[in-house]
């Protein structure tokens, strides 16, 4: 089992910035995948961005350049940095961390609420 605990989030205006973190209960980094998903009301769960074990990263188009995902593997905490904040960025932001070995192993946060207005 993982226990994934998000903080970070808030309200922030239009072209603000925050940074999300996510705490693991164990150190998971080596063997999993790490994201950062959203879901805004009414709309499905999207990827914001993923960081791979071995440290690859890929983001979703519409937050590329704009937000950085990283992990400090001593504090067994990933981060996504938020810059340039949209309306549309409104969501609550969940972190997950999977391992694909035939059977898939998936843990959620609870979610933490962004909300960017002026």
């Amino acid at each position: 089992q993982v226990q994934l605990v998000e903080s970070g989030g808030g309200l922030v205006q239009p072209g603000g910035s925050l940074r999300l973190s996510c705490i693991a209960s164990r150190n998971i980094f080596s063997i999993y995948t790490m994201g950062w998903y959203r879901q805004a009301p009414g709309k499905q769960r999207e990827l914001v961005a993923v960081i791979t074990s071995g440290g690859s990263t890929n983001y979703r188009d519409s937050v590329k350049g704009r937000f950085t995902i990283s992990r400090d593997n001593a504090k067994n905490t990933v981060y996504l940095q938020m810059n340039s904040l949209k309306p549309e960025d409104t969501a609550v932001y969940y972190c997950n961390a999977e391992y694909r070995t035939g059977p898939v192993y998936s843990y959620w946060g609870q979610g933490t609420q962004v909300t960017v207005s002026s």
